[in-house]
C-alpha cells in the first residue's frame, strides 16, 4: 500500500483518545453551566467534519442547536445566540481567518467558546474558553464523538455513551484495517477515473458533509478536479439530467437513517451510467466496536477509505496533495 503507516495511525489515535478525561471534563462543565442552544461554526474543510455532529444531536435529543459557515455568520449574524449559548469551532492551523472572526464575533456576545485545533497556543485556541488541541492526532471526529456523546449523555439522550467511549480506544487501529481492506478497490477507482474531465459526486446524511468536502477539498482544491457535490435528495432535483453513460458519479452510502435515499440514487444512476461507484460504509469491517454503534461512524470509515483514493490518485497523476495555486498563497 502506498504512504501507509498503520503503527503511525495507531499513535495518532492515541494522542486524541489520551485526552478523554479533559474532553469529557469539558463537556461536563458545559452541561453544568448550561446552555440554551450547541452551535458549530467553522469553514472549508473543518465546518463539513462538524456537521454529522450537529445531525447526531437532532436526531437523538431535544437540544437546540444550529449551525452556519463562519463568513456566513460574521456577515448576517444568527438571533438564536445569545450568552448562554455554547459554540464549537474547529481549525488544523488555529488561524484560518474567517473562523477568527466568527470567534470574535461570538466572543463579544457572551458565547463560550469550545475550539479544537492542531495546533497548541494559535490564535483560535487564546480566543476560546476550552480549547483540545489534537497535533498529529486522528481522526479529529475523535475529539466530537467523545466530546459531543458525553454532552447527550449527560442529558439522558445517550446511555450508551460509557460502552461507546469505552470502545473508542479501537477506533484508530479499527479505521486502519478499513484502509487495508479499502485499497484494493480504491486503487482500481483511482487508476479509472484519476483523469476524468468531470466528476459528480453524492452522499446523503451524515455522510453529505463528506462528499461535499471531499469533493472541495480534495478533489477540487488538492487534485485540480472539476467536482459537482449533491446530496442524495436533491440529486432528483436538478442534477439527475446531466447522467450520460460516460459521465462519472461517485456516490457515498451510509450506514445511517438516511441509507434509503441513497439507495435511490444507487438505482436511478445504475440505469443511466456506466461509470457508477458505489463506497458502502456497510462494506467495511470494524474490529472491536459494537454493531449496535456502526450507525454513528460512517463518516469516519469513509474518510479512511476515501483516503485510499486521494493516496493512489496521488501516485498515479504524480500530482501532489499539498501543491496549492491560490489557497494561502495571497490576499483574496
Amino acid at each position: 500500500m502506498i504512504n501507509f503507516n498503520e503503527e503511525q495511525m495507531i499513535k495518532n489515535g492515541n494522542i486524541i483518545y489520551s485526552q478523554r478525561k479533559f474532553i469529557e471534563e469539558t463537556a461536563d462543565a458545559l452541561a453544568d453551566g448550561g446552555f440554551d442552544l450547541l452551535f458549530f461554526t467553522s469553514s472549508g474543510g473543518s465546518m463539513s467534519m462538524m456537521l454529522p455532529f450537529e445531525l447526531w444531536i437532532n436526531q437523538t435529543s431535544n437540544i437546540p442547536s444550529g449551525s452556519m459557515i463562519s463568513a456566513d455568520l460574521t456577515a448576517m449574524g444568527c438571533n438564536r445566540i445569545t450568552d448562554k449559548t455554547v459554540a464549537f469551532l474547529t481549525s488544523k492551523s488555529g488561524d484560518t481567518t474567517d473562523t477568527l472572526e466568527a470567534a470574535r464575533y461570538l466572543k463579544q456576545r457572551g458565547v463560550r467558546l469550545v475550539s479544537v485545533t492542531g495546533v497548541p497556543n494559535s490564535p483560535l485556541e487564546k480566543l476560546s474558553d476550552f480549547c483540545i488541541t489534537y497535533g498529529d492526532g486522528r481522526p479529529q471526529e475523535l475529539v466530537f464523538y467523545l466530546l459531543v456523546g458525553r454532552l447527550l449523555y449527560r442529558h439522558g439522550a445517550f446511555p450508551e455513551y460509557p460502552q461507546f467511549a469505552d470502545e473508542l480506544k479501537n477506533l484508530a487501529s479499527a479505521l486502519a484495517e478499513v484502509r487495508k481492506q479499502a485499497d484494493p478497490f480504491c486503487l482500481e477507482y483511482a487508476k479509472k477515473y484519476c483523469r476524468e474531465p468531470y466528476h459528480i459526486w453524492i452522499g446523503s446524511g451524515d455522510l453529505w458533509p463528506m462528499a461535499y468536502s471531499y469533493s472541495m477539498c480534495t478533489l477540487e482544491e488538492s487534485l485540480w478536479l472539476r467536482t459537482k457535490s449533491v446530496s442524495s435528495p436533491e440529486f432528483f432535483h436538478g442534477t439527475l439530467e446531466l447522467l450520460e453513460d460516460d459521465v462519472c458519479v461517485t456516490l457515498l452510502m451510509t450506514d445511517g437513517p438516511t441509507r434509503f435515499l441513497d439507495e435511490k440514487v444507487k438505482l436511478f444512476a445504475s440505469q443511466h451510467t456506466k461509470k457508477l461507484t458505489c463506497f458502502d460504509a456497510r462494506d467495511y469491517m470494524l474490529p472491536g466496536i459494537s454493531h449496535s454503534f456502526r450507525s454513528l461512524l460512517s463518516p469516519v470509515i469513509m474518510a479512511a477509505v476515501l483516503q485510499r483514493v486521494s493516496k493512489n490518485m496521488e501516485a498515479i497523476t504524480g500530482h501532489s496533495l499539498n501543491i496549492r495555486r491560490y489557497y494561502r498563497k495571497g490576499g483574496y
